[in-house]
């Protein structure tokens, strides 16, 4: 690594994961009654080589006086052979109470997307903490997301603006509660992406958005910022519950943490490696969210999961538009429920989300449809956890799904119906909004009952069977495929019921 500026360089070993902490040579300021009036700027540029950790920081001393923290930067992007990664580096940073994983020194993380970020008591750019610029050593974070076999140059200037500074901003978070319709089916895009990460849409625009969806509920879900937290009260209202939380972006997966408390931070700065998930995990349930692997089989660098799947409450199966790596993500939860029934243990409920970023991106597709007591957040919450939810394309897709025993007595999505192996059972599907659909239910046994829906999308779909046949019932509502054995796109997806004692 070679670098130029002030402070003196050092080799970075070639180590990835947050075990590791490399520190480049640092940017000196003035101080005290040497500091300028105005501002003063310094450059410091170097050469990050293939092989570099995940992260490395650049150390800036920040004398006392200090109003404003402006930091700028680039890099080159060389032409690389096809299928050779290029040069992309990420961008954050963290203030003088240090860099140690998890810990209060955040101040904010802005990924690839943006070339300068400020911050200052008062305001700061999005992505970034508003707060107090204080005296000490702050931190640059480099992340070298891919690095080209050239080497990965950049060059980073750090401003500092002097004077008195603006009065500190209080956070204020939206409500916990809308006007709900008591116990009901509440629609919510639960990973959704603004201005305040890589998204290009406002949050004005994304909730402007969520209610042309018909969406009772939308989760904020930043990657690797909780910024965007103190942005959302003024979208809220008695018809658009705001969840807040995070997509923890690291290096081996995202996960989705979905209805946290306002103003956490969910550290990304490891990988599978480390045995630190767990940690973080825990995190984010003791701020009361739930841990939702996203997009587990998405084919972007870093997308794909690799942290397994015991600490998740549920898990993102659907991810905007139904592609080849949602109907993996679907096998293999479906695989999984088997595997539960089999073993005797607990299962994972399924979820959805858009991912949307930007136009054309729609806000809502798919959606996941959730039975809860409320329209609260602690409903909302507990609802998918229960598994007390299905996915549908749209808000026109409309479902009910139960089983009936030969008592009458019934369990829903989500539930249980305890009847004896040999007892029969009667699974019911109606269904509305579904023009040109296949419905396919689907067991631990595969997928033993099909069947086709009118034009007019609407209609119910009945099957008997045994709990010794099925151990759960799910349905599938698939778009007619065009040709082939294979089926079409998803236009619905619920969770299981589960049959026998």
């Amino acid at each position: 690594m070679r670098e130029g500026g002030h402070g003196s360089g050092g080799r970075v070993p070639s180590v990835t994961g947050a075990g590791a902490a490399p520190t480049l040579g640092g940017v000196s300021f003035a101080s005290g009654a040497d500091a300028p009036a105005g501002s003063e700027s310094r450059t410091v540029r170097g050469t990050l080589p293939p092989g570099s950790p995940d992260f490395v920081y650049l150390p800036v001393d920040v004398p006392a006086g200090v109003r404003e923290i402006r930091v700028a930067y680039t890099y080159e992007r060389p032409s690389v052979p096809a299928g050779t990664a290029g040069n992309a580096l990420d961008i954050g940073l963290f203030d003088q109470r240090g860099t140690a994983l998890g810990d209060r020194g955040f101040r904010g993380w802005s990924g690839g997307a943006r070339s300068e970020f400020f911050v200052r008591a008062d305001d700061a750019t999005p992505g970034y903490l508003a707060g107090p610029v204080g005296e000490g050593t702050w931190h640059i974070a480099l992340g070298p997301f891919t690095v080209a076999p050239q080497g990965l140059a950049y060059e980073v200037t750090v401003t500092l603006a002097y004077g008195e500074p603006g009065t500190p901003v209080r956070p204020v978070y939206p409500p916990e509660r809308a006007r709900g319709r008591g116990r009901d089916w509440y629609r919510g895009d639960c990973h959704l992406h603004s201005w305040h990460s890589d998204g290009r849409r406002t949050p004005a625009e994304i909730a402007a958005l969520a209610r042309a969806a018909g969406l009772d509920f939308i989760n904020s879900s930043e990657h690797n910022t909780h910024a965007a937290h103190a942005h959302w009260a003024a979208e809220a209202g008695d018809d658009l519950l705001i969840l807040l939380g995070e997509e923890v972006t690291t290096r081996n997966g995202h996960v989705v943490a979905l209805g946290t408390d306002p103003g956490t931070f969910v550290d990304w700065r490891y990988r599978a490696r480390d045995n630190r998930f767990g940690r973080f995990a825990r995190q984010i349930r003791r701020a009361g969210g739930l841990v939702v692997p996203a997009h587990p089989y998405a084919t972007c660098v870093g997308c794909n999961w690799k942290f397994g799947f015991a600490e998740a409450d549920a898990i993102e199966v659907w991810n905007g538009s139904f592609g080849p790596d949602d109907e993996m993500a679907l096998a293999d939860w479906d695989s999984a429920l088997a595997a539960s029934v089999r073993d005797g243990r607990g299962w994972t409920p399924a979820i959805g989300g858009s991912d949307a970023h930007r136009d054309p991106d729609p806000v809502g597709t798919p959606q996941t449809v959730v039975l809860a007591d409320d329209l609260t957040r602690r409903a909302i919450l507990e609802g998918v956890r229960a598994g007390r939810s299905y996915i549908a394309e749209s808000a026109a897709v409309v479902l009910s799904f139960t089983a009936t025993g030969p008592r009458g007595e019934r369990a829903f999505v989500g539930g249980r119906l305890r009847v004896a192996e040999d007892a029969p059972v009667t699974v019911r599907l109606e269904v509305s909004g579904a023009p040109r659909c296949t419905v396919r239910l689907v067991t631990d046994q595969g997928v033993l009952h099909t069947a086709g829906l009118p034009g007019s999308g609407s209609g119910t779909v009945e099957w008997c069977t045994t709990a010794r046949h099925a151990a759960y019932v799910r349905a599938e509502l698939r778009h007619r495929a065009a040709a082939g054995p294979l089926p079409g796109a998803a236009v619905a997806l619920t969770n299981p019921v589960f049959l026998g004692a």
